[in-house]
């Protein structure tokens, strides 16, 4: 049974909460842009049909059919995931993560503290996306230097909380330009 008017709200109060992160990062027209995929039809009849409300209904698509086609078109179209940072490596012929750009790891940085709170709600606490982080496989995939600066700000956050994380990734993404 889809869920259209949920999952509409789920992903536009995600999309809220990043846009108000992004503007802490300094980034705040990246949050204005932010995942407009999840609109697209693509991404969004298969988003309604498996939501959950507690985790992205992408998991649910891969549990069926073995895949996501949504988070393909997904990761395909927003330089936000490290899995849109990979390219063959000249070398080893072989498809490899390349280190992102500070902008868009800022920007990765914003969606899991926003996606944590959506998910987690009422519980959340600010060790959730560090913990998040450790428990998935995300870091072994992504370029080393990539998931060194994700742990980084994701530890400042759980340690030191909001306010300071936020100066760091702002700081961090205006000393890169």
């Amino acid at each position: 049974m889809a869920h259209p008017l949920g999952h509409f709200k789920t992903i536009t109060k995600h999309r809220h909460k990043v846009i108000r992160n992004c503007f802490k990062a300094g980034i705040f027209w990246q949050g204005l842009r932010h995942d407009l995929s999840k609109y697209s039809p693509t991404e969004f009849i298969p988003g309604a049909k498996f939501y959950l409300g507690t985790r992205s209904p992408n998991e649910k698509e891969r549990e069926v059919y073995g895949y996501s086609m949504a988070w393909m078109h997904h990761k395909g179209r927003n330089n936000h995931h490290y899995e849109y940072w990979t390219d063959i490596n000249l070398k080893t012929k072989k498809v490899e993560p390349v280190e992102m750009p500070k902008r868009y790891l800022a920007e990765m940085f914003c969606d899991r503290v926003a996606a944590s709170k959506t998910y987690n709600g009422k519980n959340y606490t600010n060790h959730h996306p560090l913990d998040y982080f450790l428990k998935g496989q995300a870091r072994y995939h992504m370029h080393p230097q990539t998931a060194k600066d994700l742990e980084i700000m994701l530890r400042l956050l759980a340690d030191k909380g909001e306010d300071e994380a936020f100066a760091y990734v702002k700081r961090m993404v205006k000393n890169d330009k």
